[in-house]
């Protein structure tokens, strides 16, 4: 075992985000978010039939739920305003005054208690009427519709919150439904797809353009970023055709939000790829100057395990709509150590390669750590005599990530915080509560009444004394 110790300014928080925690008390009818809208139309796919209904109750426990979070010290909790649920009326962006109340209360009861929110405007919660009316993120008229809400919120908020991010994981809806047709409804469309990712870039730019009209940075010291879900990529060896493969695959699936995000414009590598296949989005020059002009303050970034690839062993079907897996084919690493449950590897190295990544391919910017966690089945076999869950699993996962981001800080990467998913167990899509990822029990059997874990304790005490012990696995100190 080697002790690590972090530095003094270093974030240590958790996240949540408001359709995976709040439930749908005191929703009306008309303010469905794309996930409601799957939920309702294909309810037999999510675990035990749970969704975001009632999740976590966090809407009316939300006191409750920052009383642990004092308890635990964390310094900072993420979470989204849920935009189908802000407004009333979408094409004017008419606030739902209940919705932002509870907000408002939210935010104070953070401050109050010494956590500092970090607000995202948008977590997969696009509203279902948008979502059916212009094919959601399809449209420039929804990019724009976007940015009234944004308005909204920071009129609303912007006095009080400090950390801003446009996104969680701007990649992930139209990946799932579009690319890969695994979500509702199932529309395999890979234009549609690269137009989904073209137009939340654009939108994040115009955002980040508001803010600064806004001038929020000089009124309080705020900052925006966007919330990124990067795959680490490996390839299987360092023969040429993998190496490419795994180059083809970072274009489609990282830098595909990284550069624009962050260097305000695009790889021309994924242009050409984009022109060659015939799936270039739509964009004028006006739009493209923004995206130059208003890059983001800092970027979070989500990561939980590797991404393994190959080149294609068998031909691709030209007869088929294009997939960029006509360039590669996943990997399965032999002897890999794994999350059983999720189906996860687990491959802490990850933390300190993307780290030295952001330090020599995107000008050292600012970042953190905005997801990583381990959700594990059925924890109740770990109950003490307590009735606690002895997580220790957890606490190795976080402490063996953490000394790998703390080797690349060492080094030089402007890494500024870890914020571990996630505070509560909490409803995943279609994993619903199958896999529990929480510092706090959520018991779905005794009305999710809520018990802090070993793990909760642990994080405690590496809060306060910005220490910890990891068994190193790999780590060349």
């Amino acid at each position: 075992m080697h002790m690590n110790t972090l530095p003094n300014d270093f974030i240590l928080g958790a996240a949540l985000s408001a359709w995976q925690s709040e439930g749908w008390s005191g929703k009306k009818e008309f303010q469905d978010s794309y996930l409601d809208l799957w939920y309702k139309n294909n309810k037999h796919v999510w675990h035990n039939g749970y969704g975001p209904a009632v999740a976590t109750d966090f809407k009316n426990r939300y006191k409750e739920d920052i009383s642990y979070m004092k308890e635990i010290g964390l310094t900072h909790f993420r979470t989204s305003i849920n935009w189908s649920r802000f407004l009333m009326d979408y094409e004017n962006a008419v606030v739902d005054e209940d919705y932002a109340a509870y907000i408002d209360d939210m935010i104070n009861e953070l401050l109050d208690n010494g956590v500092e929110p970090m607000i995202c405007l948008e977590h997969y919660e696009i509203p279902a009427v948008l979502f059916e009316e212009y094919g959601g993120w399809s449209s420039k008229h929804v990019v724009e519709l976007f940015i009234k809400y944004a308005e909204k919120v920071f009129e609303r908020y912007g006095d009080r919150v400090k950390h801003w991010f446009t996104f969680n994981e701007p990649i992930v809806v139209q990946t799932r439904v579009y690319l890969d047709a695994i979500r509702y409804p199932f529309e395999q469309n890979t234009n549609k797809w690269m137009q989904w990712n073209y137009n939340k870039a654009l939108a994040t730019a115009k955002v980040v353009q508001l803010f600064k009209e806004k001038r929020l940075k000089e009124k309080n010291g705020a900052k925006i970023g966007v919330i990124l879900n990067p795959e680490v990529t490996y390839a299987r060896s360092t023969a040429e055709h993998d190496q490419e493969a795994a180059r083809i695959y970072d274009l489609f699936f990282n830098r595909v939000f990284l550069d624009p995000s962050i260097n305000g414009e695009y790889p021309e590598e994924l242009y050409e790829l984009m022109k060659k296949h015939d799936i270039m989005f739509e964009s004028t020059e006006e739009e493209r100057k923004i995206i130059k002009e208003n890059t983001v303050d800092y970027v979070g970034l989500n990561l939980y395990f590797p991404h393994r690839v190959k080149a294609r062993t068998s031909a691709w079907n030209e007869a088929i709509p294009f997939h960029p897996e006509r360039y590669f084919e996943k990997f399965d690493l032999p002897g890999k150590k794994m999350n059983p449950y999720r189906g996860w590897e687990i491959y802490p190295q990850i933390m300190y390669d993307m780290a030295m990544r952001m330090k020599d391919d995107y000008g050292n910017i600012e970042w953190f750590i905005a997801e990583n966690g381990m959700g594990v089945e059925n924890e109740q076999r770990f109950k003490n005599n307590d009735g606690m869950i002895e997580d220790d699993y957890r606490i190795e996962f976080i402490s063996n990530h953490l000394s790998w981001l703390l080797q690349a800080i060492e080094e030089g990467a402007n890494c500024k915080g870890y914020m571990l998913w996630a505070f509560t167990d909490n409803v995943s899509p279609m994993n619903a509560f199958k896999n529990r990822y929480g510092l706090v029990e959520v018991n779905l059997e005794d009305n999710r009444n809520r018990a802090l874990k070993k793990s909760a304790y642990w994080y405690k005490n590496v809060i306060e004394t910005k220490t910890f012990e990891a068994n190193d696995e790999g780590i060349y100190k």
